[in-house]
């Protein structure tokens, strides 16, 4: 059997990769190894995002729960940072949510949340793995009495609406703004906060079907959202993926705002309010390199990961760091949550710009750029870590970082989340480091197809 986990849960096409049955098998041996120190009846919740999928996944998942005798509560469509923030609040045993986050509507996901709301680490995905691979010989099935159950929450949604308007200490009357939902988890707790709080909101992409989650919206597809923004008169335009961990911003001007600017705002904030604990921010190594000179220069010290989410909040865990994130829009305020939170990490910025009485477009000049482009080369999932041996492409790479060793950076590696494989190249010249990433990656698709 292949690795299941990638670097944010399991993930694949529904009903091909991730079928029925391997969704059961994954709430079986989960609920085996987050359980097994447990003297009472484990408590498992899962909320999911608007794929069509969904419900399918979440009936395999709860039967196979059960099955292991644990009580399933059922939160219905909700962000995942929500999930997390419950699975503390109600003291439950472990948290799964169902989605696959920015990727189009036939993929799907399960990322699972400990008790403590944190992701799980390798070696308990790792046990998960090699109980499915072992098929769970020997484990013995409750029966009787001892089967699991399934409930719903009613309140899940209100809970989590509450909480998020809890962690600023201002209201946002005065404040238009524009919200982008992707369609997917957020399209009523992101518009219920921003409303709650006094602003005058314009949403779109708020009417899920199914199958429309991140179609030409949501922080992967910003384009049509800023224009939108550009030509109607707002503070702020706040872009939400299908599962709303992560965030993008449109300014008032229709300029798009990265992750990297989104930190370096919030941090500078911080370190001026001496709340910024140790000075420092932590990013990954994907973070544009006119973030980590203009930290430099504003007494912020950078400490940088492996992509992924899961790697920041460990290091943050490690060192006692309170914000964290990467260039896409996943941000960790943990103070507040234990995982990446859109919605969280909007109210901080909005609480800044409220506070501050500047415009978003005089915040976001906390550093320019480095032209940076990044290219995905279509590789399937069980080839991707061949980058690694082909002499072709190794010989390819290693021109290129020889190339831009003294005005940039190169970075090549496979994606955890898509059958791909990302070329990031940094440079002075945008043209010929796009020119440069589309050749590479043309020449990893056709060395690995």
């Amino acid at each position: 059997m292949g690795k299941l986990f990638g670097t944010d849960g399991v993930r694949g096409v529904a009903n091909l990769e991730l079928t029925p049955s391997l969704a059961m098998e994954i709430g079986r041996a989960a609920a085996l190894v987050l359980t097994k120190a447990t003297k009472h009846k484990p408590k498992i919740l899962i909320g999911k995002d608007t794929r069509i999928s969904g419900d399918m996944l979440e009936s395999a998942l709860t039967a196979g729960l059960c099955s292991i005798g644990a009580s399933v509560v059922s939160l219905g469509v909700i962000p995942t940072p929500a999930v997390a923030f419950l699975t503390r609040k109600y003291e439950a045993d472990a948290g799964i949510v169902i989605s696959a986050s920015h990727n189009s509507a036939e993929f799907n996901g399960i990322k699972i949340f400990n008790s403590n709301g944190y992701k799980l680490s390798d070696e308990l995905e790792n046990e998960i793995e090699d109980l499915i691979e072992s098929k769970m010989e020997g484990i013995p099935l409750p029966t009787g009495d001892a089967v699991g159950t399934l409930t719903k929450c009613d309140t899940a949604l209100s809970d989590y609406v509450e909480f998020a308007k809890s962690t600023i200490d201002c209201d946002l009357s005065g404040m238009k703004i524009a919200i982008d939902c992707a369609n997917g988890a957020s399209y009523k707790s992101a518009v219920r906060v921003i409303v709650d709080l006094g602003a005058e909101a314009y949403v779109v992409s708020n009417h899920p079907n199914g199958t429309n989650i991140n179609l030409n919206c949501g922080s992967t597809h910003t384009k049509g959202f800023a224009e939108y923004v550009k030509n109607i008169n707002v503070d702020i335009g706040l872009s939400f993926d299908g599962d709303a961990d992560r965030l993008l911003v449109i300014d008032e001007k229709g300029n798009l705002i990265d992750g990297d600017k989104i930190m370096m705002i919030c941090a500078k904030f911080l370190k001026e309010n001496n709340l910024l604990v140790k000075d420092t921010l932590v990013t990954t190594v994907m973070t544009n390199l006119g973030l980590v000179l203009a930290a430099k220069e504003s007494g912020i010290n950078i400490v940088q990961t492996r992509v992924g989410d899961r790697y920041v909040l460990e290091e943050m865990l490690k060192s006692g760091f309170v914000i964290g994130g990467e260039q896409s829009g996943h941000i960790i305020f943990l103070e507040h949550n234990t995982t990446g939170d859109g919605l969280i990490s909007a109210l901080q910025l909005l609480s800044i710009l409220k506070k501050s009485g500047k415009k978003l477009s005089e915040l976001a000049e906390v550093f320019v750029p480095l032209p940076q482009v990044t290219v995905n080369a279509k590789v399937k999932n069980d080839k991707k870590a061949l980058i690694e041996s082909d002499e072709v492409i190794r010989g390819e790479i290693a021109a290129l970082e020889e190339e831009f060793k003294d005005s940039g950076r190169v970075l090549i590696r496979p994606s955890g989340t898509e059958p791909c494989v990302r070329v990031m190249i940094e440079g002075p010249d945008n043209a010929t480091i796009q020119k440069r990433a589309n050749y590479l990656a043309t020449l990893i698709e056709a060395r690995l197809s």
